[in-house]
């Protein structure tokens, strides 16, 4: 199975935008693991203005009624930070982004309870992550990625 994309597919345009559309795709999946990164940094070492591990541990298990709520937390740091540097670099992308995921999909039941929109704590903003990733799953690394250069078969 061929891992190219049919350039017929895309919207005709100028001869610029056709030279930098191979671009599109790893612009997406890089932004994603680079906007992911901070939020696990926040969870895992406090850093950003985040609460570290044992504050976000408690805001899970007393707020949120995950527990264990350091495990939780733990597990969420992990998965946005790594994960989200393994989109970056393109290396164990598709594992890294179902892992994203599932992390995300738990996200959303914490959310539904509050609506649609994000500006009311609802599932906006992990729905749509969740999806991006949920893309990026389906995707692959693509040719820009470790996992082309080190011909993974993942």
């Amino acid at each position: 199975m061929s891992s190219t994309i049919d350039s017929s597919t895309a919207t005709p345009g100028p001869a610029f935008i056709a030279r930098l559309a191979p671009l599109g795709y790893p612009l997406i999946r890089i932004t994603a693991g680079l906007m992911l990164m901070p939020h696990g940094a926040q969870k895992l070492f406090g850093w950003f203005g985040g609460y570290g591990l044992q504050g976000t541990g408690q805001f899970f298990g007393e707020t949120l009624g995950m527990q264990p709520g350091v495990l939780f937390a733990l597990l969420a740091g992990l998965v946005e930070f790594f994960g989200g540097l393994a989109l970056v670099l393109g290396l164990l992308t598709r594992p890294a982004a179902l892992a994203i995921t599932f992390m995300l999909g738990v996200a959303l039941t914490v959310h539904v309870a509050n609506g649609f929109f994000w500006t009311n704590g609802g599932v906006e903003y992990p729905l749509f992550w969740a999806l991006t990733a949920f893309g990026i799953f389906l995707r692959g690394g693509d040719r820009f990625s470790l996992d082309a250069r080190l011909r993974l078969p993942i």
